[in-house]
């Protein structure tokens, strides 16, 4: 599987060693940033091209999904969830890993980086990438209306009022 990666100042030594670890088990990953440690370095663009690079490989037909690092993996989530077809969950245990993709068929996972050693990282998203969509249908329909509202400004055909 193809396994886009990205990070700030914050998660690159946590997202090299999990990049390691993921090319260890045979993924191919894509590593979209940072380089290098910039203290002054700005996640939303390492995030929203890795955001980008999940949604055209499976737009593609490719097998991939994502994995975004931060401090707390709160704005690196926010990033990611710009980006259309992208359905990324904040994972901070075991539980929201599998839920991630039982429920939501997330695509993209963000970790914090300060907020988890390395190997329970690891243990998440080995969960994430492990666990399939059962595609109940309760949760296809939930999906398919935050697809619709993303792409229409309505949620099953209602309206949406929107600010302003």
């Amino acid at each position: 599987m193809r396994i886009h990666v990205a990070t700030d100042h914050a998660g690159l030594e946590f997202s090299q060693q999990l990049q390691q670890h993921l090319q260890g088990l045979g993924h191919e990953v894509i590593d979209h940033g940072p380089a290098e440690y910039d203290a002054l370095d700005d996640y939303p663009s390492f995030c929203i091209n890795a955001a980008i690079g999940v949604a055209q490989d499976q737009r593609a037909g490719v097998e991939a999904l994502g994995v975004v690092f931060g401090g707390s993996g709160n704005g690196e989530q926010m990033a990611a969830n710009k980006v259309e077809g992208i359905r990324a969950a904040l994972v901070w245990n075991d539980s929201t890993a599998t839920l991630a993709r039982e429920h939501n068929n997330a695509n993209v996972i963000s970790i914090g980086a300060r907020q988890h050693p390395v190997e329970d990282a690891i243990r998440f998203i080995e969960l994430f990438i492990d666990t399939p969509f059962p595609g109940d249908e309760r949760h296809v329909r939930r999906i398919a209306q935050l697809g619709e509202y993303e792409r229409t400004g309505d949620i099953a055909g209602k309206h949406v009022d929107q600010l302003g």
